[in-house]
């Protein structure tokens, strides 16, 4: 599913217009975005919480001349799916 289809049945749901739908779903993006690179949590009970992470720097090697080369420490997004949505998608 991508964004668009998520809007549509979104819309289709709630009887909402696309409209209004397409700007509730791109604010509800851009305010998670915002507050996880501000390093906070956001966390849906039932649907699972959004951090920030950290991938440490390590040596990695090219894969086609095998040279050694150095991959910078990083920060990522974690995602830990909440109870209800791990039990949703292992119903039977």
């Amino acid at each position: 599913m991508n964004k668009q289809e998520l809007i549509d049945a979104v819309a289709a749901s709630t009887g909402a217009s696309k409209t209004a739908t397409s700007e509730v779903i791109q604010a509800l993006l851009e305010v998670i975005t915002h507050a996880v690179s501000a390093d906070d949590t956001v966390q849906l009970i039932g649907f699972g919480a959004f951090s920030q992470g950290q991938r440490a720097a390590r040596i990695g090697r090219n894969p086609t001349t095998g040279a050694e080369i150095a991959i910078a420490a990083a920060k990522t997004v974690k995602f830990i799916a909440g109870k209800a949505f791990k039990d949703a998608v292992n119903a039977p």
